[in-house]
C-alpha cells in the first residue's frame, strides 16, 4: 500500500498487457450491458454507430488522463492539484468518493440480484446473501494490492472473455443478426443524448485511472493498454445489451441475457460471469474510494479506506430499490461533474503545464497553493462547464462534449498569462529529472 505519494519507478510493475486486462475486466460488467439497453430508441444500426463513436470519444481522455499517473507516479486526485490547488482538489475528491461508493452499490446490487436468480429454490441464497458475499470478496480483492492484481486479472479476465464469447454467440443465435439489423429506431432518444450515455461511461473511470496507471512500467504501455482494453470490451458489452433489449423489449437486458444462457444449459458459465465481472469491475471502485479519501485526509490509511468504501457501498446496495431510474440519473450526474472537470485538468496538464510538474509542490504550500490552496479560476471554469452540460442536455444537443471543450477553452484563455515563472521552474525540474 503506497498512499498518495509518487510511486518510485522500481515499484512500477504493470505492463501494457496488464492494463489491457485491467480495463477489459472493468468493462465486463452487467451495468454496461444494461447501459446498452438505454439506446433502444435509436435502433440497431444507429445504436451501433453511437456505441463505437461514443467510445472513441470517451476513451481518448480516459487514456490521456492516465498519462499523468504513468509519467509522475501519482493518483488521479493528486493529479488535479496543479489545476485546482492542493485544497481545491478536495472538492473533486469528495464528489469522486460519492460516485465510487455509488458505483460499488450499483455493481454489487446488480450482481446480487442476478446471482439470486440461479438460487431461487433456496431460502438461504437470497439477493441479500449474494450482495454481502460480493461486497466482502470484492473488498478483499481491493486489499491485496497491485502486485497480485496482475495475476488475478490474467486468470479472471481471460475466463470472462471466453465466457463472453459464448454469451455473444447465444444472444446472436437466439435473436438473429439479420433480424436485429432490421429493427428501426423510434426517435425518442436524440443522437447526441444517446452519445452522452456512451461517452459518460469511460469518463466515469477518468477520476481513478491514475490510481492504477501510476504503477505502469511505461507511459505508452499504460495509454494503449487502457484505450484498447476498455474500448473493445465496453463496446462489446453495450452491443450485447442493445441486442438483447431490442429483441425482447426488456428494460433489464442483462437479466434477459443471463436467462437466455440458462435456457441453453449454461448455468455455471452464467454464474461465473455474474460473480467475476462484479469482482474485476467493483474492486477498482472500492480501492479508489480509499485513494480519493487519502487525498483529503492522509492519516486515514489505504486499508481502512478500502474497508470503509466496501462496507458503505454494500450497505447502500442492501437498501437499493429503484435501480433503473436511479442508474440513468446517476450517469447524468457523472457527466455533469466530471466532463468539465477533466476538460480543465487535461488542458492544464497538456497545454498550460506542458506535461511538467513539481512533484514536491503537490504536497506543500508551493506552486500549486494559489489562494489559500484553491485555484478559483479553475473552480469558476468548472461551474461554467457544468452549466453548459445541463443546457446542452436541455437543448438535446448533448452535454458531454460541449462541457468538456468549453471548460477547457475558457480555462486556457484565463490562465495564459500566469505561466511565466512557474512554467520555467517546471521545465527546469523536468530537465533535471531526465
Amino acid at each position: 500500500m503506497n498512499g498518495i505519494e509518487p510511486i518510485p519507478k522500481k515499484q512500477r510493475n504493470l505492463t501494457g498487457f496488464d492494463f489491457f486486462l485491467l480495463w477489459a475486466g472493468a468493462a465486463v460488467s452487467l451495468a454496461e450491458i444494461w447501459a446498452g439497453g438505454i439506446l433502444v430508441p435509436m435502433g440497431y444500426i444507429t445504436g451501433l454507430i453511437v456505441i463505437l463513436l461514443g467510445h472513441i470519444i470517451g476513451n481518448t481522455p480516459l487514456a490521456l488522463g492516465g498519462i499523468i499517473g504513468s509519467q509522475w507516479g501519482i493518483p488521479t486526485m493528486v493529479g488535479t492539484r496543479p489545476a485546482f490547488g492542493a485544497r481545491g482538489s478536495y472538492i473533486p475528491a469528495l464528489l469522486n468518493i460519492f460516485q465510487l461508493i455509488g458505483w460499488t452499490a450499483v455493481m454489487v446490487w446488480i450482481g446480487g440480484q442476478a446471482a439470486a436468480t440461479f438460487t431461487q429454490s433456496s431460502s438461504l441464497y437470497t439477493p441479500e446473501f449474494w450482495i454481502v458475499l460480493l461486497g466482502v470478496v470484492t473488498t478483499l480483492w481491493a486489499l491485496v494490492g497491485h502486485r497480485f492484481w496482475k495475476w488475478l486479472h490474467r486468470i479472471a479476465v481471460t475466463a470472462l472473455v471466453i465466457l463472453c464469447i459464448v454469451m455473444t454467440y447465444v444472444v446472436l443465435k437466439e435473436y438473429g443478426i439479420s433480424k436485429l439489423l432490421q429493427i428501426q429506431g423510434t426517435g425518442d432518444l436524440p443522437f447526441m443524448l444517446g452519445l452522452d450515455y456512451v461517452i459518460i461511461m469511460p469518463i466515469s473511470w477518468l477520476p481513478l485511472v491514475c490510481d492504477y496507471s501510476r504503477y505502469a512500467k511505461s507511459v505508452s504501455g499504460s495509454f494503449w493498454g487502457t484505450w484498447i482494453g476498455y474500448f473493445l470490451v465496453s463496446s462489446w458489452m453495450y452491443l450485447i445489451g442493445l441486442s438483447a433489449a431490442l429483441a425482447t423489449n426488456s428494460h433489464t437486458p442483462e437479466a434477459m441475457v443471463l436467462e437466455l444462457m440458462v435456457s441453453f444449459g449454461l448455468i455455471v458459465p452464467a454464474m461465473i460471469i455474474v460473480l467475476f465481472s462484479t469482482f474485476t469491475t467493483t474492486f477498482l471502485d472500492i480501492y479508489s474510494t480509499a485513494v480519493s479519501a487519502l487525498n483529503i485526509y492522509t492519516k486515514l490509511g489505504e486499508k481502512k479506506g478500502v474497508i470503509f468504501g466496501g462496507a458503505l457501498g454494500t450497505i447502500i446496495a442492501l437498501i437499493f430499490v429503484d435501480y433503473p431510474g436511479t442508474y440513468v440519473h446517476f450517469l447524468e450526474y457523472i457527466g455533469f461533474v466530471f466532463c468539465p472537470l477533466f476538460g480543465i485538468v487535461l488542458a492544464d496538464y497538456f497545454f498550460t503545464k506542458k506535461r511538467t510538474l513539481l512533484t514536491d509542490d503537490l504536497f506543500t504550500k508551493g506552486a500549486y497553493w494559489y489562494t489559500k490552496g484553491i485555484h478559483w479560476t479553475a473552480i469558476g471554469c468548472w461551474v461554467v462547464g457544468a452549466l453548459v452540460f445541463k443546457i446542452g442536455r436541455d437543448l438535446q444537443i448533448g452535454g458531454a462534449i460541449p462541457s468538456f471543450l468549453i471548460s477547457a477553452i475558457i480555462y486556457l484563455i484565463l490562465t495564459k498569462g500566469f505561466r511565466g515563472k512557474e512554467h520555467l521552474l517546471e521545465k527546469e525540474a523536468q530537465e533535471t529529472s531526465n
